[in-house]
């Protein structure tokens, strides 16, 4: 896996596949650049992809606060996707929404975006708040628990609600002290999802994306995620929306297979 720069952060990398498409992946927090290696088996005929460890995880460089994360993020990417521009983007859960907000600001370097159970909170909070509850009081307990020290107790409810059904007692405790130690990477990601730093809920600035998007939910995902990606296809003007029957938040990693046929089925229209 090479490491270089990639805007301005120290950034690892990996590559899959051979296709004719360039493709940059773009991952969920907690996770790390390996977590697209079973979707590369089907989709490595068609797909020439990059994929990088976002900051703090895998083998990048920790997060050192030097701005928001999501902006930070999506220079990583751009710097990545302006070395074979326009590529296909396909991000996951706050990867998703780093690829939406590349769409936004870079369309020069973006052919398309898959966005997979993206966490842009902030769309569902304001446009269908009804759907929101069981989320807040997910968010409140985080937050105390943060608020707290409890690291420990944080990193437990997080992957109670979107580690995609997996218990947590079911990973090895070196895996469970390292996702409490990201625990204020989740809270660093907060503006951007919550609040909305980056201004992209603005009016006319989804409505602007042309670049064809397919959103992808599990059909088992917390009751969040079909909120957002409801309010996301009405202001996108190109966008279609996808169920992988049976899958969790972690879709991704469990129902590879079913993913990349969604993502196949959509690039061929595209």
């Amino acid at each position: 896996m090479p490491r270089g720069n990639k805007g301005g952060f120290p950034t690892y990398w990996t590559t899959f596949g051979q296709g004719p498409r360039a493709a940059l992946m773009i991952h969920c927090s907690l996770a790390e650049a390996g977590i697209w290696g079973g979707m590369a088996q089907f989709l490595s005929d068609a797909l020439s992809m990059i994929a990088f460890d976002l900051p703090g995880h895998g083998r990048s460089g920790d997060w050192d606060s030097r701005g928001e994360m999501s902006a930070v993020c999506t220079g990583i990417a751009a710097d990545f996707a302006s070395a074979s521009a326009p590529m296909d983007i396909i991000g996951h859960s706050f990867g998703g929404v780093v690829a939406l907000k590349l769409a936004i600001e870079r369309p020069d370097l973006v052919r398309s975006i898959v966005i997979i159970e993206p966490v842009f909170f902030a769309v569902a909070l304001r446009a269908y708040p009804e759907a929101c509850d069981e989320h807040r009081q997910e968010q409140c307990a985080f937050r105390a628990a943060l608020e707290a020290g409890d690291l420990e107790a944080a990193a437990r409810g997080f992957i109670g609600a979107w580690g995609g059904g997996r218990p947590w007692d079911s990973f090895r405790p070196e895996a469970q002290a390292r996702m409490a130690q990201q625990m204020p990477l989740i809270a660093a990601a907060g503006p951007a999802l919550y609040d909305d730093v980056g201004g992209m809920l603005e009016p006319g600035v989804l409505e602007a994306v042309d670049k064809p998007a397919l959103l992808l939910e599990g059909s088992e995902a917390p009751t969040i995620i079909p909120a957002i990606n409801k309010g996301l296809a009405t202001r996108l003007p190109n966008a279609q929306r996808g169920v992988i029957g049976g899958a969790g938040h972690m879709s991704v990693a469990t129902h590879p297979e079913q993913v990349s046929a969604e993502v196949l089925r959509f690039l061929q229209e595209v």
